[in-house]
């Protein structure tokens, strides 16, 4: 979802938001994202475009912040609500400088910490999420021996 155009005197200059490195001029929502929106941040406003809307307007007042310093993907909206992104270079697309711009791809929300209390450390989340997992694993293939 790209922001309107412009119509000054017939000019057109592609809007984007700079978030750290990245200068981005599109937002992608993938299916993935949308069905974790629906069950972990927002039961109303579920919508592409209720989402895209919702991202553009926290990337423009500067609430989006990577949830690790050095890593790219996971990033915070207000210290609370963690989503993973990606980015991709938009074919012909440049700022005035001629720097490539970049399109957002929202992968996936994971939730909000103020409700899920082992988002605050995502490391341990994961690592406690894979061995949960593998121990079904391991108790289900007992189950059918």
């Amino acid at each position: 979802m790209k922001d309107k155009m412009t119509e000054r005197w017939n000019t057109y200059e592609s809007f984007h938001v700079v978030l750290g490195d990245k200068k981005v001029a599109d937002i992608v929502i993938t299916n993935h994202a949308k069905s974790r929106w629906a069950d972990r941040v927002e039961n109303e406003r579920t919508g592409f475009e209720d989402i895209a809307d919702f991202m553009w307007q926290c990337l423009k007042q500067g609430r989006i912040e990577p949830y690790y310093r050095n890593e790219q993907d996971v990033y915070l909206i207000d210290d609370d609500l963690v989503f993973v992104a990606e980015f991709a270079v938009l074919e012909k697309e440049t700022d005035l400088a001629g720097n490539p711009l970049h399109k957002m791809i929202v992968v996936t929300f994971l939730g909000r910490m103020s409700e899920t209390i082992e988002l605050r450390d995502l490391k341990s989340y994961y690592s406690w999420l894979r061995h949960s997992r593998r121990m079904t694993l391991i108790k289900n293939s007992r189950k059918r021996k």
